[in-house]
């Protein structure tokens, strides 16, 4: 099997991963499209020192209707939620775990798949929740089966242009597509850049 990512000269290169965060510069993160769970589905994800950041794990089966973004240590950091009984096909992204306990955790974005009979290259728009998420909304497009996509914020008012704020692209090696990049550009929430690939992942699946 094909190294996911190298972990040669881990120091230094993590180093220069933290150079880039202070110095504003854009991050690039390894996508692997598996779970670390034996027989599980789910997400790996590791910084340019080929060090865990992110792991999505879940059972075998179908596709969840609950996803729970976590960091390497295994807290919740995100969790994307399908929505029930909706005329469109619709999620809610929460902040931590939706289902822990009271208090409730904080919806932050309501995310639905773009639905066009004419051909474009929008695949999905974030809003954000009420009371959460700021005044930002998200565009999508691009392909997510190709493993080629961007992500613009635009904050909606008037004349305002969309900046791109992430990117998903085929690493440079040939290991097929479950392995990709994720560009997390500055200012941009690296864990809310994941929960974009999850959501295009579910959307695809179903």
């Amino acid at each position: 099997m094909t190294k996911v990512h190298p972990n040669a000269a881990a120091s230094a290169t993590a180093a220069a991963e933290a150079a880039k965060v202070e110095k504003g510069e854009a991050v690039s993160l390894t996508v692997w499209r598996r779970s670390l769970l034996f027989n599980g589905k789910g997400f790996t994800v590791f910084d340019g020192a080929g060090n865990l950041v992110f792991r999505v794990e879940t059972y075998a089966g179908g596709s969840p209707r609950e996803v729970v973004l976590m960091d390497a240590d295994g807290h919740a950091l995100l969790t994307i939620r399908r929505k029930k009984l909706s005329l469109a096909d619709e999620w809610l992204i929460y902040d931590g775990d939706a289902a822990a306990p009271a208090p409730a955790p904080a919806k932050r974005f309501t995310a639905r798949r773009h639905i066009s009979l004419r051909p474009t290259k929008s695949l999905a728009h974030l809003s954000p929740a009420r009371g959460g998420g700021g005044g930002c909304r998200y565009d999508v497009e691009g392909s997510y089966a190709g493993r080629c996509l961007d992500v613009f914020a635009s904050g909606g008012g008037a004349g305002e242009e969309r900046r791109r704020v992430a990117a998903v692209c085929r690493k440079e090696a040939a290991v097929g597509p479950d392995v990709f990049r994720l560009v997390v550009e500055p200012g941009f929430e690296p864990a809310l850049a994941m929960a974009v690939v999850i959501l295009l992942d579910q959307m695809h699946a179903s």
